[in-house]
Formats: structure tokens, sequence, C-alpha cells
């Protein structure tokens, strides 16, 4: 089945080119194209995608508040921010607001295409200058630091399951949900309902928040 796919970018030549990348490929069903945030904001949730390619800078509501207002009420929709700003503050406000994913504009298109797939699949995709930038954040915390943290911060996983307390160590280690399917002998669907419940329980918005709260970050 194709991954169905948004485009939120005010400017034409970039969502045009957007729009074939995703219609030249058969694994893939473009749902709409918007040119503001205030268009994505109301016709979205009609249209229920996958996947989200948001830009950050619309002229009116930008992306990040699209995707902060979006988010709470479609957990299902993976927003992946797709633009020109590398700068620490932007990014990390669109990972608090939400955001699944975040890829320079100047990715390939094959790339942005596997970065679609990567995200739909329970990945985290990030351009490697973002990634970087990612890791430098929690590279002053030690090993021990993070073990006392784990441990403080059971008590606020007690309201998990065993099942998605299982599938969030793993999402933990790195793993995409086809590789916890795969090692739980269940389907990736059922991964993807264990992921949604358990964002609602910890009071989440996507996979980095729940591992930082395991974390106790």
């Amino acid at each position: 089945m194709a991954i169905t796919v948004c485009i939120v970018d005010d400017t034409l030549d970039i969502r045009l080119a957007l729009e074939e990348i995703v219609r030249l490929s058969d694994d893939f069903k473009l749902l709409g194209s918007f040119s503001s945030g205030e268009d994505a904001i109301t016709k979205i949730p009609l249209l229920q995608p996958d996947v989200v390619l948001m830009d950050i800078n619309l002229g009116g509501i930008s992306g990040i508040e699209c995707v902060r207002r979006l988010k709470p009420e479609n957990k299902n929709i993976l927003f992946m921010m797709c633009t020109v700003y590398e700068e620490d503050e932007k990014i990390f406000e669109a990972l608090n607001a939400g955001a699944n994913g975040y890829i320079l504009k100047k990715t390939s298109p094959a790339k942005l295409l596997e970065s679609i797939r990567e995200l739909y699949e329970g990945g985290a995709p990030m351009s490697a200058q973002i990634a970087r930038k990612v890791v430098a954040v929690f590279q002053h915390k030690s090993s021990i630091q993070e073990t006392s943290q784990v441990m403080a911060s059971k008590g606020n996983l007690k309201t998990l399951s065993n099942r998605e307390m299982e599938i969030l160590v793993l999402l933990s280690k790195g793993m995409l949900y086809k590789e916890i399917a795969a090692q739980l002998f269940i389907s990736q669907e059922t991964v993807r309902k264990h992921v949604y419940h358990m964002y609602e329980k910890l009071h989440v918005n996507n996979r980095i928040e729940a591992v930082n709260k395991y974390f106790g970050r």
C-alpha cells in the first residue's frame, strides 16, 4: 500500500518539485499540497496523510506552529520538517512542537523518499548535519547519569502495559517498527497502535520525546 503524503511549502517552485518527486514514485501517493499554514491546519486533518513534509517559513503561520497545532489531535500523522534552516533553535523548537523528522531541502530526491519511508517505518530521519547537532546536545550526559535517570523515571512509566514498555525499550535502542515487529512476532501495524497508545499515556508527541522520557531527560 502506498504511503500517503501532504506537502506544505509557500515557494511554488519547491512545492512543485516536491510534488513531482512524490508523484513519480509508485510507493507514495500525494493527497494534497498547500502554500500556507492556514490551509494546512484546515485541510490536513480531513485528508489524514501518513506523512506531511512541512516547511518552516510559510509567510503567515509558521510550519512549526502548524505542527504544534495539528499534532495533538492527529497523533497518527507523522510530520517531517523539510527546510533550509540548520539553526539549533529551529531544530529543537520543531522537535518540541511534535515533528518526527528534520531534513534539509538540499536533500536529494532519492534520499527524501528514503527518509519518508524510514519515518513511516518508525524511524526519526534527519539530515546528517541536523543529527550531529541533536547528538551533541546529549553528549555531555554520562552513562552513570543516564542510568540513575532511568531509575528515577520508572514511576512515570507505570501507566504503560508490559507490551508498551517492551516496545519503548526497543525504540530507545533505535529499532524501526519493522525490526520491533520481527523481534516480537507481531505486525508493524500492531507496533504502530501500541506506540500511539504509549504516546497518549506519556503525554508525548513523537519517538524522540518518548525515548527522552524513558531516559528521564
